[in-house]
């Protein structure tokens, strides 16, 4: 009988060994708890280059993660007070609902906004708010070149660059790459830190010596002379001019339509819901 007794005891501490412990599932590669990771959830962590050696160590780097993160959140549920676990939750879920709508709100947008910003709109917002938009340094537009002293069309490619008449666009195309550096199109406004690092001849502390509306410039180096003609300056605290702000309104304009669309869609969604009588407020 005392036989007997021990073999239905060992019998069910088998049967219990077996209810307690997850039965392995064939494509798990780890078990924390209840929990388990597949082949699946790592097809595509290692780079077909990857060496054996590497990808060994790069799935146990893996796993191991996976199974720290995984038995410090149970750690966490046990030793966490009930009250924080609510608030954490409710930020999960308001997490959730924030994404949701987020790339729902944006689909639609990108489907339905008017990305299309006419000249005459981009100059009508520039005039109703050009006072908000600002110089927060100079600007200039100018052209300039740095040629060798030594090049045997040095007095000819200075003053075609000198010239006031309409600039030889074929002449340029001949000798620029001859240049050491220029910039021909003066029709772009640039910021003054750009003009000290293409022309480094002009610093912070001198720029009063060169840079003033309708100059032209002549300065050498040990081995180049730079040639400078400078159209317009607008300096700091000044009012931004159209060209150089138009990017910028487009995509203020464009911002703005989107955020009108944004409540279009929020009051259009919410009525349609009263309407089918989804959503009632009590009161």
């Amino acid at each position: 009988m005392i036989r007997l007794g021990v073999m239905s005891f060992l019998l069910f501490c088998l049967a219990s060994c077996t209810y307690f412990t997850p039965e392995a599932k064939p494509e798990a590669i780890a078990r924390v708890g209840e929990e388990y990771l597949f082949k699946s959830d790592i097809a595509e962590l290692i780079a077909p280059e990857t060496s054996k050696e590497d990808s060994i160590t790069i799935v146990h780097s893996f796993i191991d993660r996976w199974a720290t993160q995984k038995l410090l959140i149970k750690a966490a549920e046990v030793n966490i007070s009930k009250e924080q676990q609510v608030s954490f939750n409710q930020l999960i879920q308001q997490y959730k609902a924030d994404l949701y709508t987020k790339a729902y709100l944006e689909e639609m947008v990108k489907r339905e906004v008017d990305t299309i910003v006419s000249n005459e709109t981009l100059k009508k917002y520039y005039a109703e708010n050009k006072e908000n938009f600002r110089t927060s340094g100079s600007l200039l537009k100018l052209r300039y070149i740095q040629l060798p002293k030594d090049h045997p069309k040095f007095d000819l490619i200075k003053n075609k660059f000198f010239d006031g008449k309409k600039q030889d666009k074929k002449f340029w195309e001949t000798y620029q790459l001859q240049l050491k550096s220029s910039a021909l199109n003066d029709t772009v406004w640039v910021e003054m830190n750009q003009v000290y690092q293409k022309l480094p001849f002009i610093t912070p502390e001198n720029r009063e010596n060169f840079v003033a509306s309708g100059k032209s410039i002549q300065q050498a180096d040990s081995l180049t002379v730079y040639f400078v003609k400078i159209g317009q300056v607008i300096d700091k605290n000044q009012i931004c001019p159209f060209d150089y702000i138009k990017e910028t309104l487009k995509e203020l304009i464009i911002n703005q339509r989107k955020l009108e669309l944004i409540k279009k869609i929020e009051k259009e969604i919410t009525d349609d819901a009263i309407k089918n009588k989804k959503y009632e407020r009590y009161k």
